[in-house]
């Protein structure tokens, strides 16, 4: 059985999550404990704190340079996925507005105008006495409308 050669992209996605998933545990924690009191306490101890602190200083600030790339890595990809999942229950609730599908790729204003339409739907809302009463902007409005129009009848 032959395995097939990962590109590199594959690899890196791999190591990325590898590290993340690591970073995450106790036992990362122990050991980034562990090295700080080694080298807090290792310096003065062996009578080498000159050399000793230009080996670390730099493994002090490369290591957080690299866990920045790496976590932002997994943090894109979880963020990608729970995009698709969101994308994928609008798309399948009747009587949600299709228009929120891929609605992270967006630009601001088109957000902004979005937002001002769910504020006036939450506007809407806090009118009503019923919970649940409305699942679309359109829909909202045309309730509202029709709530109105039946109202102005009323004697």
């Amino acid at each position: 059985m032959t395995r097939k050669r990962l590109s590199f992209s594959e690899r890196a996605e791999s190591f990325s999550s590898a590290a993340t998933i690591w970073a995450g545990t106790t036992g990362a924690q122990v050991t980034a404990l562990a090295v700080a009191a080694l080298w807090l306490v290792g310096g003065p101890w062996f009578g080498i704190e000159r050399s000793w602190h230009l080996v670390f200083e730099p493994l002090t600030s490369f290591v957080p340079f690299l866990m920045v790339f790496l976590l932002q890595r997994s943090q894109n990809k979880d963020s990608m996925a729970v995009q698709l999942k969101l994308n994928e229950l609008v798309a399948a609730l009747e009587g949600a507005s299709n228009g929120l599908i891929d609605v992270e790729d967006m630009s601001e204003e088109e957000l902004k105008v979005i937002r001002a339409h769910y504020r006036r739907l939450a506007t809407m809302a806090k009118k009503e006495t019923e919970i649940g009463t409305s699942h679309s902007i359109e829909e909202a409005q045309a309730r509202h409308s029709f709530k109105q129009k039946a109202r102005a009848r009323r004697p």
